[in-house]
């Protein structure tokens, strides 16, 4: 996987949830897959990740999102830098840490100095030369603000706030921060050294050395990506219930040309076909094997048209029927014994 590129880890789902934005609007508004929040481990190449922050912004229509996202971001909410923030001992370690390990969220980094009683924090976008949201820069310096506030539970700000845009309206950022924002030609904060290594009531260093280990391990080998097939298994598990299972239907739900899923399906060794009969399969077996739904409800669950079509179909799968694979399963005898 490239690291040059930027993960969506679950609290985006929870994020929007608290933002009071659908996620399908969002998805549709930026030409994503519907399905990307719903997909382990996915990672954007920076620009679509860029058009999906846009979009959130649009959708909300808040003319303080960075604010508003910070004011969301709770001790409870998990992605690994802020894990990894919280767990130190103060803001210094914090942003050290951070400054490590941000790439496993995106193409960034925090450069990190401590000299004459000031620490100083640099956010640095890797991925040049494309340029990030200017929101979103914003947000990541309020976040450095957020997390020292979170940790300490104390009114820590900055002495200085430098960044190459500045906000608007600038009074109610720096009302937020508690103080003043300059246009330079760096995105960085300043701290008293006092305040940054003032101790987080969060830390927990045991726990950061039993976590760590799996920081490391996945810094050095990104999660692989999900294929096209996995993508499509999740999408029937949506769809099937409707009967709406086509490649067409499925490959708008993915956001691709019925054409191109058909080319990354076949690249992968496999064809729509052979999916569908497989995840179906699957599904009626668990159904079979772990519930006591009839053999109507299940054809309908796996999106037949009538009951004789599934039957037929399980016969060519498994050479045998519903009913005789269920009286076949050891928990089928338990069940009627209760």
């Amino acid at each position: 996987m490239n690291a040059d590129s930027c993960a969506l880890d679950t609290t985006w789902r929870t994020l929007l949830k608290d933002l009071g934005v659908r996620p399908a609007n969002v998805l549709r508004r930026a030409g994503l897959a519907e399905d990307l929040l719903q997909q382990p481990g996915v990672r954007l190449a920076p620009a679509d990740y860029y058009r999906l922050w846009d979009s959130v912004e649009a959708e909300t229509g808040d003319p303080l999102f960075p604010i508003t996202l910070c004011n969301a971001v709770r001790s409870d909410s998990f992605s690994p830098p802020l894990f990894a923030a919280l767990c130190s001992p103060n803001l210094l370690v914090a942003a050290q840490r951070i400054g490590r390990y941000k790439k496993l969220i995106g193409p960034m980094r925090f450069d990190v100095t401590q000299t004459r009683g000031v620490v100083r924090i640099e956010l640095q976008w890797l991925d040049k030369p494309l340029l990030p949201p200017a929101s979103l820069v914003t947000m990541e310096l309020l976040f450095c603000v957020t997390l020292a506030r979170i940790g300490t539970r104390e009114p820590v700000r900055p002495i200085e706030v430098t960044t190459t845009s500045l906000p608007s309206p600038r009074a109610a950022y720096e009302a937020f921060l508690g103080a003043r924002i300059q246009r330079g030609t760096k995105h960085q904060l300043a701290f008293t050294s006092a305040d940054a290594t003032r101790p987080f009531l969060t830390s927990n260093e045991p726990l950061w050395a039993a976590f760590e280990p799996e920081l490391r391990r996945r810094l050095a080998d990104l999660e692989a990506p999900v294929t096209t097939e996995q993508r499509v298994r999740a999408a029937l598990l949506e769809g099937l219930p409707s009967g709406l299972v086509t490649m067409d239907v499925i490959a708008g739900k993915l956001a691709l040309s019925p054409r191109t899923l058909q080319r990354r399906i076949e690249a992968e060794g496999t064809n729509y076909q052979e999916i569908l009969k497989q995840t179906r399969e699957s599904l009626a077996r668990h159904y079979l094997s772990n519930t006591t739904l009839t053999a109507a409800e299940i054809s309908f669950l796996l999106g037949f048209d009538q009951p004789n079509s599934f039957y037929r179909a399980f016969r060519t799968w498994t050479g045998t029927t519903p009913d005789s694979l269920r009286q076949s399963q050891p928990k089928y005898s338990n069940r009627r014994r209760r």
